[in-house]
């Protein structure tokens, strides 16, 4: 079923792929491209011999001001430079809403990007089970690559029937972000559990500060707040895609009854802001609380580096587990040049990428690298003091159901309640129809 219903995305995508210029091996194909700066002198002598790679990417590499994003940039650079007249990389970018229409697009053209970005779970299997992703394990099992990560573990949602199809970059945790300065003088302080979330949110209300930003028009984004909203209630989606539990159980409405009460205290604007707008009121000093990955520890300091000082983080209140992903790189099963794609997948986890992931990004590297904690974000050791006390771990609820389009259901729905156009207990019988008709044999 999840074969049928990729491909169909693929066929719709080819539309998409007809207006689309240039399907060659350069970036002009999808999105926007860049040359991140790079040297192109490689392309101008020996171009017969220079081995040409296409790696896509869901940002603009010139434009942004994410550190994790210039990181990302300046391994391409230093790639190119490093092997100038061997292998060259041209990068293609676009923007995260639309990054797997258009990588679609490109699949569906048979002009798969050689190295692709991409996040684990059934977004992943998206790739795997059609063969447009190759198994990675003869390069990882080289040269040492493999045992440079911190365990095997850290490839558990990248491995399929045995084999690794893609690696991680970086490990990020959904977690509170604080303005310390606006708890402070609200008289607020970190909550423990449910009711003192909401006891600190109308603190925060009464002192006059607008307690939580989120996009909550963007899906993702409201059901990550579910997502650890099922965690408390106790939500199982393991026995939920088997049938031994049902979505009616009273669970998932608890947890949209919740969604409601604390949608309270987000910003007016939630429902239209964009996941960079809301970002930016929690940076700007407008709300007091923004619940997201630590990936945006280097999106806020690299756009308010005063900022820092004042950014504490805290663990979602009720949970003992805490959300983690990991962004991840496959390498196209048609690529021309599998070497030159490995080499660049490797850069992205050698040890100066991956200093820098820590030092500049605020992410949590995936390999054994040495780095400087006194020069990493300080938001940064709050989040690994996070994960130390943690229980354990679990995946963003969108990619952790049984294929994408569940999750974009649950996404799906879970902004409809918060919109008012679907009541709990309508939900949680949506949620059970939708399984019963495509999850369940």
């Amino acid at each position: 079923m999840r074969k049928r219903r990729f491909f169909a995305t693929l066929m719709s995508a080819a539309m998409l792929a007809t207006t689309l210029t240039g399907c060659g091996g350069n970036s002009s194909n999808s999105g926007s491209s860049s040359n991140s700066g790079a040297s192109n002198s490689a392309n101008n002598s020996g171009s017969d011999k220079v081995q040409e790679i296409t790696w896509m990417f869901w940002d603009d590499l010139n434009a942004t001001s994410d550190p994790v994003s210039i990181g990302y940039r300046e391994t391409i650079e230093r790639f190119n430079k490093d092997f100038e007249g061997k292998y060259h990389v041209t990068p293609i970018t676009t923007n995260l809403e639309e990054y797997y229409n258009n990588l679609n697009a490109h699949v569906s053209a048979k002009d798969t990007p050689d190295v692709f970005i991409v996040s684990p779970g059934p977004q992943l299997t998206d790739y795997v089970e059609p063969g447009v992703a190759a198994p990675l394990d003869e390069y990882l099992n080289k040269d040492g690559w493999k045992d440079s990560f911190t365990s095997d573990a850290v490839f558990t949602q990248q491995t399929y029937d045995g084999k690794i199809y893609a690696v991680p970059l970086n490990t990020a945790a959904a977690c509170c972000f604080y303005n310390t300065e606006m708890f402070e003088d609200a008289g607020a302080s970190i909550p423990k559990n449910w009711d003192e979330l909401l006891d600190t949110c109308k603190k925060l209300e009464d002192a006059g500060y607008t307690p939580i930003t989120i996009s909550a028009g963007t899906a993702w984004c409201l059901s990550m707040v579910a997502g650890y909203l099922c965690e408390a209630e106790g939500v199982n989606l393991p026995k939920l895609a088997d049938g031994s539990a049902s979505w009616e159980d009273g669970k998932l409405e608890n947890v949209c009854n919740k969604l409601v009460t604390l949608s309270k205290y987000f910003q007016r604007t939630a429902a239209g802001d964009t996941n960079d707008v809301a970002t930016a009121n929690f940076y700007n000093g407008e709300a007091a609380i923004l619940i997201q990955g630590s990936w945006v520890i280097g999106q806020m300091n690299g756009a308010n580096p005063d900022f820092e000082s004042k950014c504490g983080v805290f663990q979602f209140p009720g949970v003992e587990r805490i959300i983690a992903k990991s962004d991840s790189l496959c390498m196209s099963s048609t690529t021309k040049y599998p070497e030159a794609a490995a080499t660049l997948i490797k850069y992205f986890t050698d040890d100066e990428a991956q200093k820098y992931t820590a030092e500049k990004g605020g992410k949590i590297p995936v390999t054994k690298v040495q780095y400087d904690p006194a020069a990493a974000p300080k938001q940064l050791s709050y989040v690994m003091d996070i994960f130390g006390n943690a229980k354990g771990t679990f995946g963003f609820y969108n990619e952790s159901m049984p294929t994408t389009e569940t999750g974009a259901h649950f996404d799906d729905t879970m902004v409809a309640v918060f919109l008012g156009d679907m009541k709990p207990a309508d939900a949680a019988k949506d949620m059970e129809e939708f399984y019963n008709a495509n999850c369940r044999k």
